[in-house]
């Protein structure tokens, strides 16, 4: 399991070497394997900052060049110039400096460096998105709020700082330990015990949100297995958005090793790896009948999965259905390709579930290695 210590720390002041932390969490029965010191990027984000564009004249004989003045905050004006077609004096901007390594327009790392174009000094470049790698946008540059200090790193300005990843090779019994409060818990058990410690655990504040009235809910989930699934809960969310995460929570899921997908998806994901609660969220129009029916189905039956792979059931697995009994979700192991969130959702129900530890260490696994490799178990 990877642990990001940026991680940790938002729920334990930590005030150890990583060397310190790793002979902890292995003294707890957590065994450290090692750990990864990890850029938040592969654009050197701290050689790139702020500036404002003081001065900007198109360059004779171009028909997209600009020759610009640019002041950083460090005392020295710098002579940059820029082919975006949306640059202008007043701007605030982010500038790389020569040294720093940035994104090319076809997606490779280069590094800035002092040179002249049509004969006018180039001390830098003022960024776009894609060229600091924090977006796709390459119409043109990044202008920042007029209020933006002079100087401050991207990094800095980002909240993307650089992390350390520890790889812990987590035991079966170990559960509690499968997410990033787990661990901090453990931890601060270890500095009360140990060092007296009066350090508490900081939780993520939900005190802002608030539930409508759950008794005009549309959707109605009915659990047929209850053996299988003693408990299945959700809540219907409205009124969304689907798109990319802020910068600040697809880094946390890369840096241990989670892919980000879409902001909804990213949402469950970070969920699960910081509070050890898995969730899975449906497009509420593509449940059927406004009904969900956690049941068995009969074996062959057909079930298309995330990785768009037609899979035929066997009667042991538990699947989540809709109001006409088409699989949307096996149950704890492996989502369908038609109820997840698509980009035009702007209506979801994110669900967490208690399954049977029996089948979900044995039927469903036994279940999943069957589909995915072709096992006859």
């Amino acid at each position: 399991m990877k642990v990001s210590l940026n991680w940790l720390r938002d729920y334990l002041d930590l005030n150890k070497s990583t060397s310190e932390i790793a002979e902890i969490l292995t003294s707890l029965g957590l065994e450290v394997e090692g750990w990864d010191d990890v850029k938040p990027s592969p654009v050197d984000l701290d050689k790139v900052v702020t500036g404002r564009v003081i001065e900007c004249e198109r360059i004779p004989e171009t028909d997209h060049l600009s020759a610009t003045k640019v002041d950083v905050g460090d005392g020295v004006i710098r002579s940059i110039v820029c082919g975006a077609p949306n640059v202008a004096a007043g701007q605030k901007v982010y500038v790389a400096l020569p040294g720093a390594n940035v994104f090319s327009k076809d997606g490779q790392l280069f590094t800035i460096a002092e040179r002249k174009v049509r004969g006018v000094p180039s001390q830098g470049m003022i960024c776009a998105e894609d060229e600091l790698g924090i977006g796709h946008d390459h119409a043109g540059i990044m202008v920042l709020p007029a209020d933006t200090p002079l100087g401050v790193t991207a990094a800095e300005r980002l909240s993307l700082n650089a992390d350390t990843v520890i790889e812990i090779g987590l035991t079966p019994n170990r559960a509690d330990a499968t997410n990033h409060l787990g661990i901090a818990r453990d931890l601060l058990a270890w500095l009360h015990f140990h060092e007296k410690s009066t350090a508490r655990i900081r939780t993520p504040d939900t005190g802002r949100f608030a539930a409508a009235n759950s008794d005009s809910a549309a959707l109605q989930v009915s659990v047929e297995n209850t053996e299988a699934c003693p408990r299945y809960t959700g809540v219907e969310i409205s009124g969304i958005t689907v798109g990319e995460s802020p910068e600040w929570l697809k880094n946390r899921l890369l840096a241990v090793g989670q892919r980000p997908i879409n902001n909804v998806v990213d949402v469950t994901n970070y969920v699960r790896i910081a509070l050890g609660q898995p969730l899975h969220a449906f497009d509420l129009t593509a449940i059927k009948g406004n009904k969900i029916l956690v049941k068995t189905l009969p074996a062959g039956t057909p079930f298309k999965t995330l990785d768009e792979v037609e899979r035929k059931l066997f009667s042991e697995d538990l699947m989540i259905c809709d109001g006409a009994s088409n699989p949307m979700c096996m149950g704890g192991v492996f989502g369908g390709a038609d109820s997840g969130v698509t980009d035009g959702a702007t209506s979801i129900f994110p669900r967490k579930c208690l399954f049977s530890p029996i089948l979900d260490t044995a039927l469903h696994v036994a279940s999943w290695l069957a589909h995915r490799f072709g096992l006859g178990i």
